[in-house]
């Protein structure tokens, strides 16, 4: 390994290193917060579904922002920062400010920390990663984000066990969940480098900021977004397993059963991709989601959640890193902000209807409804993901 080379992949380490302890934060709050808004607030799925796809759409369009200014003036960090400063801010104030609107501001800016943090540290990750171990420098960043989320739960776990019957409860997670995020702006600050960029991959001909993206980027985006219409906001999974009996202080455990699975799974499935390639990889993880999704909707006890939920982790295994290292193959160094902002806008406008469609479905129709729509989406996207394979890659 050349001297060059081992910042380079240092980095991905200490990029994974604000990740685990984001992670830490996000499992503290998230999976009591969608019965924090429904048993405590008193709010219905549909605004469940609304608030959490709000989150996600309108909050990520930052995410076009922040990957045009990582491409303009080639600095991540200040992006990185301000992005995790909203988060910190945002969710200990979730246990004052309780009304309707109040709540989505919040979570609006919460959702704009994650979409003003994620292109930047993906092109941190990117560029630190030679193209043919692109995909275990994802699984390797996705794997230590994953590990987080596996501390985040047992400390939820314990949290509820040590504050079970106080008033306090739900006000003292929210505040709590603000910790991590104050040491990953710590590490972010003394640990991860600005890398100047793979100039062997950047094409002399291209414009360095105005150059269109590839039409292989454009047709993936069409794809994802399918798949993402059925692919609602994760507190749906946390409401029907609590309707089918997983307790309260189950709930955690079995958030970290997925994420234990996912943590194990991302750096094998990430080389997997490395060696039989990025869209295969994809399907595996999507046919994986459809059999959850179709779990969720056939369950009638809460036995199954358990192995569900360990599946499930195999679908992110396969596909978060793994769609970020196939953008990062078919998109110059120099656009990869612009890419990644936006892929994560894109699927942030989609996740609106979607987690909406969810809770329509759910209220109107039937708890099992959002799966089986879930389900047959995810079948629809592998078919076309197969089916453009050689379009896909036609960089």
């Amino acid at each position: 390994m050349s001297s060059e080379q081992l910042p380079r992949r240092k980095n991905v380490f200490f990029v994974g290193l604000l990740s685990f302890f984001g992670g830490i934060s996000q499992d503290v709050f998230s999976p009591i917060l969608p019965i924090y808004l429904t048993a405590v607030l008193g709010f219905d799925k549909t605004f469940v579904g609304v608030a959490e796809g709000v989150v996600t759409a309108g909050a990520n369009l930052f995410s076009i922002v922040a990957g045009f200014f990582s491409d303009r003036f080639k600095k991540q960090k200040p992006i990185v920062f301000i992005g995790y400063f909203l988060s910190a801010l945002s969710r200990p104030l979730l246990a004052f400010l309780t009304s309707g609107a109040a709540v989505l501001a919040l979570r609006t800016c919460d959702g704009a920390g994650k979409g003003i943090k994620d292109p930047p540290k993906d092109v941190l990750i990117a560029g630190s990663a030679e193209k043919n171990v692109r995909g275990k420098s994802f699984g390797i960043a996705r794997m230590l984000d994953t590990l987080g989320s596996v501390v985040g739960p047992l400390i939820l776990f314990g949290l509820l066990y040590l504050l079970k019957g106080s008033a306090s409860l739900y006000h003292t997670i929210l505040l709590f969940s603000a910790l991590p995020l104050i040491i990953t702006l710590l590490v972010l600050v003394f640990n991860v480098r600005e890398l100047p960029p793979d100039h062997a991959a950047v094409s002399p001909q291209v414009s360095p900021h105005h150059a269109a993206l590839p039409r292989p980027f454009y047709l993936f985006l069409v794809i994802i977004v399918l798949f993402t219409l059925g692919n609602s906001s994760d507190a749906f999974l946390i409401l029907r397993a609590k309707s089918l009996g997983v307790t309260l202080l189950e709930i955690p455990l079995v958030i970290a059963l997925f994420n234990l699975m996912y943590a194990l799974l991302a750096v094998p499935l990430g080389s997997l991709s490395d060696k039989i390639g990025r869209i295969p990889t994809m399907c595996i993880g999507w046919g994986s989601y459809a059999l959850v999704y179709l779990g969720f909707a056939l369950a009638s006890g809460a036995a199954i959640i358990w192995p569900l939920y360990a599946l499930y982790g195999v679908y992110y295994a396969a596909n978060q890193g793994v769609a970020k290292a196939f953008l990062s193959d078919i998109v110059e160094s120099g656009h990869r902000g612009r890419a990644f902002g936006i892929y994560a806008a894109t699927v942030g406008i989609a996740t609106l209807p979607a987690s909406f469609i969810a809770g329509f479905l759910w209220d109107r129709v039937g708890a099992a409804a959002p799966f089986y729509f879930g389900a047959a989406m995810a079948i629809i996207a592998s078919a076309l993901l197969a089916l453009f394979s050689k379009k896909l890659r036609r960089a």
